[in-house]
């Protein structure tokens, strides 16, 4: 990496519509804000071939109430890294922002993204030092709604070519839910995978009679059925489970690795770049949890094309990874630029141009 001296940080603030409003247990989120951030090479002056321009990284940091930061906190730990740029360098940088997982994401992507253009390879291959990857699997996001609505929405899932679709549950019945999964199944037919994400909304009888329920579907996950603090009742229900396996999400941040894998509490553990403080933190985790034999599973925080990018060249660095949620871009009515990740066939198809692969965020809008 470059000498701290020339290297230049700049960050901008962003307000990201969505499509419809989301409601979560914190609220209702109607749009998506947060910095895009660029890191310019000043000393790259383009006679590598590249062109006439020095190499630039970008990252993103997009705050999501419950999983990080605040949007203010998160624009003064930018500052911060700004700053310590300028004077100490990316390691001094990333240390001012540690705490702060948003904006670490953001200064730790942009960083990554530089160097792995600068060594003119694509950012998974730079993550992982593995093979080229030309698609990673991702699934459907299926919201609540009726059964009808269910249905069609799965259906409509299906006929794009989406092989595995997961249904938001628990704001329903459990009897509902397990009515909704049980219509798409026969629907769908057998070849499609289903899952279920409760998002922590039952108790453990409940999820007793979900995961009874889901068992005769077919489904393959159940995630975050019980509260996050809930450990040891996701390894009893794990224990208990007839055939589904137990996904953990929001309890990671709340216990982390050893302890999920020393309770059991686990097959499978969803990993979210952005809470998580970069995508080289959850590349660590993801290789952790590998050798731990728990699965590892790449979804996003609704965000913005330079994160969601991100976390496919993320998933691509993971060997043998499941369907990853990372379809998630049309949640959105506005972006950042230009998608250059296509989604086709129940696939993400990863970009091969070196580092992100993302261009056209930075100009003016």
């Amino acid at each position: 990496m470059s000498a701290a001296e020339d290297l230049s940080l700049a960050y901008r603030p962003f307000s990201l519509d969505l499509v419809e409003p989301l409601e979560t247990a914190d609220g209702t989120i109607a749009s998506r804000d947060g910095f895009l951030v660029r890191l310019v090479d000043e000393a790259d002056d383009g006679s590598d071939g590249a062109g006439d321009e020095p190499a630039v990284g970008y990252g993103e940091a997009t705050p999501l109430p419950g999983w990080t930061e605040s949007r203010e906190d998160c624009e003064r730990a930018l500052e911060r890294a700004q700053e310590a740029l300028r004077t100490d360098g990316p390691s001094e940088a990333l240390e001012a922002v540690d705490r702060q997982v948003a904006a670490r994401h953001a200064l730790s992507l942009a960083l990554a993204d530089l160097q792995a253009t600068r060594e003119s390879t694509p950012l998974y291959r730079y993550l992982g030092q593995g093979p080229m990857v030309g698609r990673v699997p991702v699934n459907a996001t299926i919201g609540d709604g009726s059964p009808d609505e269910t249905v069609a929405a799965a259906r409509a899932a299906v006929d794009r070519g989406f092989t595995t679709c997961k249904l938001k549950v628990g704001l329903r019945s459990v009897e509902d839910d397990i009515e909704r999964v049980r219509r798409v199944r026969e629907a769908v037919g057998d070849r499609i995978e289903l899952r279920a994400d409760a998002n922590e909304a039952w108790t453990f009888e409940e999820a007793q009679s979900a995961l009874e329920g889901f068992a005769d579907c077919g489904v393959s996950i159940l995630e975050q059925p019980l509260p996050a603090g809930a450990l040891e009742g996701h390894a009893d229900l794990r224990e208990e489970s007839p055939g589904v396996s137990i996904a953990l999400d929001e309890g990671l941040l709340e216990h982390g690795v050893d302890a999920i894998c020393d309770a059991g509490a686990a097959d499978v553990v969803v990993l979210k770049p952005m809470a998580l403080g970069g995508i080289d933190v959850a590349r660590q985790v993801a290789a952790w949890l590998s050798e731990l034999e728990v699965a590892p599973l790449v979804t996003t925080t609704i965000d913005g094309v330079v994160a969601r990018t991100g976390a496919v060249h993320l998933a691509a660095a993971i060997p043998d990874v499941p369907a990853c949620g990372l379809a998630t871009g049309d949640l959105l009515a506005t972006d950042l630029g230009r998608d250059p990740v296509l989604i086709e066939k129940g696939s993400a198809v990863v970009p091969q141009a070196k580092g992100l692969g993302v261009s056209d965020v930075w100009g003016d809008r």
